[in-house]
C-alpha cells in the first residue's frame, strides 16, 4: 500500500494491492470521486506533481500510470519497463 497527500493537504491519494487508487477527503475520510482503475497488479507507488496537476502511480504490473488529479482521467500511455523495488517518499528538500 501507498499514500500520498495532495500539495495543500486536502486531499489523500491511496493505492493498494487490489489494483486501484483511491481518493479521499483528508478532514472527513470521505471518497472523492470514483477510484482510478487501469493497472493489473497492486499499486506499491503513489505520488502528486509538486503543483497537484498529476498523480503518478507504480505497479507490480511493471507500469507507470499518470493521472490527472483533478478527474481522475488517465494521462497518455502508461510508462513499462522494470520498477523492481520502486516505493514513493518524500521529494528531496532543496535547501540540503
Amino acid at each position: 500500500m501507498s499514500i500520498a497527500f495532495y500539495p495543500d493537504g486536502k486531499l489523500l491519494a491511496s493505492g493498494s494491492e487490489d489494483n486501484i487508487i483511491r481518493l479521499w477527503d483528508a478532514k472527513t475520510g470521505a471518497p472523492v470521486g470514483e477510484p482510478l482503475r487501469g493497472h493489473d497488479d497492486g499499486v506499491n507507488s503513489i505520488a502528486f506533481s509538486p503543483d497537484g496537476k498529476l498523480l503518478a502511480s507504480g505497479s507490480e504490473d511493471n507500469t507507470i500510470r499518470l493521472w490527472d488529479a483533478k478527474t481522475g482521467a488517465p494521462v497518455g500511455e502508461p510508462l513499462k519497463g522494470s520498477l523492481d523495488d520502486l516505493r514513493s517518499g518524500p521529494a528531496p528538500r532543496k535547501d540540503l
